[in-house]
């Protein structure tokens, strides 16, 4: 299960996340939405163990993850958004790598290594080192990585970039595996909104730091008092401010309308003049350029 209470992260004067709880439980699959700079990336972060929050905590099964940070990223697997990896390692060496580090045996590893391969599509390219992979096969690579210790949270961050149709489709049905047959509590920020309706039991969604809408995609149809409305209405819905800011030039009461277009005209017309006594007077100068040639001559 992940517990966050009363989290907050502030950068100066900033808060990017203020005094946000929410909790997943075991087999729970549960989507975090949000506009650009709402604080997702930011609590995903947090969640991972990346960041520190300025004040509140967070619980990952159990563990403090301040104070028993080894305890509670030992049952965590982390997709970030972009796969960084180390290429000069190639797809085998790197998941080994990973299961040294999560402390496990060599030959579970080994099995669990190659079923993940397999199941990603990566076998035939074990032995290749990762910066000649594409993205899409270091996003699978890294997801691969993220499961072989068999975490019993998971924690991803826009999952299906850089995934064709095929590999989204699979890693759907490896999260929706994971929280209903091994219980895993499943925590993920996504744009996607046909993702977040199709894969997620629950869905917050973040603004400015704080989470202002929780429940099921029938729940938030309540809150946004929005009945038949789909999801990506819902968030828009509930996200929006009053309306498009004025986008123009500044306003002309309808009075002075006319008068601003006779002046416009005007201005155009008086423009015009001069740009034709400009001709005129460039013609006299060739005109008198050339006569003083001939008179040379």
């Amino acid at each position: 299960m992940i517990i966050l209470e009363n989290v907050t992260k502030s950068y100066r004067r900033h808060k990017a996340v203020s005094d946000l709880s929410l909790a997943v439980p075991a087999g729970e699959i549960y989507g975090f939405l949000g506009p650009n700079g709402a604080g997702k990336t930011t609590t995903i972060r947090m969640v991972a163990g990346a960041l520190a929050p300025t004040s509140g905590s967070i619980r990952l099964g159990g563990f403090d993850l301040a104070r028993k940070p080894k305890e509670a990223k030992s049952i965590l697997g982390y997709i970030p958004d972009r796969p960084f990896l180390y290429e000069k390692l190639s797809g085998w060496e790197f998941l080994i790598f990973t299961a040294d580090l999560y402390r496990v045996p060599k030959a579970p590893a080994e099995k669990k290594a190659r079923d993940l391969l397999e199941l990603f599509e990566l076998w035939d390219w074990r032995d290749e080192l990762i910066e000649n992979y594409s993205h899409g096969m270091k996003q699978r690579l890294i997801m691969a990585g993220a499961l072989l210790p068999s975490p019993r949270i998971l924690v991803v961050d826009e999952p299906m970039v850089g995934l064709d149709p095929r590999g989204a489709k699979l890693v759907m049905d490896i999260f929706k595996t994971m929280a209903r047959r091994d219980k895993v509590a499943v925590f993920i920020s996504t744009h996607t909104m046909s993702l977040a309706s199709r894969l997620c039991d629950r869905i917050g969604i973040i603004s400015r730091g704080a989470l202002i809408a929780e429940g099921t995609e029938e729940e938030l149809r309540g809150q946004a008092g929005e009945g038949g409305a789909d999801l990506e209405d819902l968030f828009l819905e509930l996200t929006s401010d009053s309306g498009l800011p004025s986008l123009g030039g500044g306003f002309v009461p309808d009075r002075d309308a006319g008068g601003a277009a006779k002046a416009a005209e005007g201005g155009a017309g008086k423009g015009a003049g001069d740009a034709g006594q400009g001709a005129g007077d460039a013609g006299q100068g060739a005109g008198d350029a050339g006569q003083g040639a001939g008179g040379r001559g």
